[in-house]
């Protein structure tokens, strides 16, 4: 399982013009499921998440996690985080998990974000989403549950 972790001042997600997600400083995630992935690939990467310490605290230093700024989520599930580039020009997908055991995963993170009290939003599995943020700092860090 990979994701993406940008720390954002606001972040949405519209899907036909519509606002389904939407949250000001946070977490913007965009989160990839492979093949073999398991629970516990989501368990490692939502208490990952949640406790990074990536916010600043008084004295400018990166020493605070989103729990600690009372900071909300936003997921996006994303598969083209699992694109396979080495050969030609076109991605490959193979290693992303198939879409029912995608969606799963996706939702059971999110489930494992708000169990350590946090607000989640989400975006819309298998949309074509929009998706608008404003990057803080920029800070963004790449997180692969394969690598723990």
């Amino acid at each position: 399982m990979k994701a993406v972790v940008q720390r954002v001042r606001n972040a949405s997600v519209s899907v036909e013009g519509k606002v389904w997600g939407e949250i000001l400083a946070g977490l913007l995630v965009y989160l990839g499921v492979a093949q073999g992935d398991t629970e516990a690939d989501a368990d490692y990467l939502a208490e990952k998440i949640g406790n990074l310490r990536i916010f600043e605290d008084d004295e400018g230093k990166m020493n605070r996690s989103v729990k600690d700024t009372g900071g909300k989520v936003l997921a996006v599930s994303q598969f083209t985080l699992l694109a396979d580039t080495r050969k030609g020009r076109r991605p490959y997908y193979g290693a992303a998990a198939e879409p029912g055991l995608a969606k799963a995963h996706y939702e059971y993170f999110m489930d494992k974000i708000r169990e350590q009290g946090l607000e989640c939003e989400s975006g819309v599995f298998q949309a074509h989403m929009e998706v608008t943020y404003t990057n803080d700092g920029p800070v963004t860090i790449v997180l692969d549950s394969s690598l723990n």
